[in-house]
């Protein structure tokens, strides 16, 4: 197959495989992501083991936070989850309800559907905004948030490779989100970051994860994109794979009693 064929066929691959939930298992053998030391899903089962009553915001699909739930011997009293991209809310119900969990439809920003001092866990992985002021409302005093974050400048790399140098917005770094839990009122336990190789192996690949990842080139369309993506398969097929970088942080801060 000469490498126009294969780039059109990579290209459509990566173009009409649906990318409703979080579950990037179509990568497996295309595309690699390093994952953090802390291990977040660990830390996070053993604080819902000692949990009571568990908020799960931005929820996803519902699959990784349904994967703790079931690895767990016993499930706390009180299971919730929101969740604000509608395709993801009927997935979430079918992977959450069965295990107890109330799932919430909720718009970015929108005041979250619970009572003050509902939860003494309030957990997030991967947020687009964080409700800092809501999850100090909802949060029982002495209760806490777990959250791994998308750091700024995540995958910058690919980002410039598609549409050219962009500025890195602070919006999303550590030093915000300290600043934002302080000032509602939470005292930041433990932060810790790090950057973490990803590898793509084909532009099918590439193509899947903008479509997916819609914040690493916002305006995305492999037609729009059609001579970058030329371009990194020419680039993948020299070097063997693209690599950029993510960026990930872990944040735990507490309500004080």
């Amino acid at each position: 197959m000469d490498s126009q064929s294969s780039f059109d066929r990579l290209v459509e691959k990566g173009d009409i495989e649906p990318v409703d939930g979080w579950d990037f298992s179509w990568f497996d053998g295309r595309a690699t992501e390093v994952r953090p030391s802390w291990n977040y899903f660990e830390r996070l089962s053993e604080r819902v083991q000692r949990a009571n009553a568990v908020l799960d915001i931005e929820t996803g699909g519902g699959e990784r936070f349904a994967e703790v739930l079931r690895s767990l011997p016993s499930l706390p009293r009180r299971l919730a989850a929101t969740e604000s991209w509608v395709p993801n809310v009927d997935i979430a119900r079918r992977e959450l309800e069965p295990l107890g969990v109330t799932v919430r439809e909720t718009a970015d920003g929108d005041r979250l559907p619970f009572d003050d001092e509902s939860f003494d866990l309030v957990c997030s992985r991967h947020p687009t905004s964080t409700p800092w002021f809501e999850i100090a409302r909802v949060l029982e005093f002495g209760g806490t948030f777990i959250s791994q974050q998308i750091g700024a400048g995540t995958n910058r790399e690919l980002t410039d490779f598609m549409m050219g140098p962009q500025p890195v917005s602070e919006r999303q770094s550590v030093a915000r989100a300290i600043t934002a839990a302080t000032e509602a009122g939470l005292e930041v336990i433990e932060v810790q970051e790090e950057a973490l190789p990803v590898e793509f192996f084909d532009v099918g690949a590439v193509v899947y994860f903008l479509r997916k990842v819609i914040w690493t080139v916002p305006d995305f369309s492999s037609d729009k994109y059609r001579e970058p993506l030329r371009r990194m398969h020419d680039h993948i097929e020299a070097a063997g794979s693209f690599t950029s970088h993510s960026r990930r942080f872990l944040i735990e801060a507490r309500k004080p009693r």
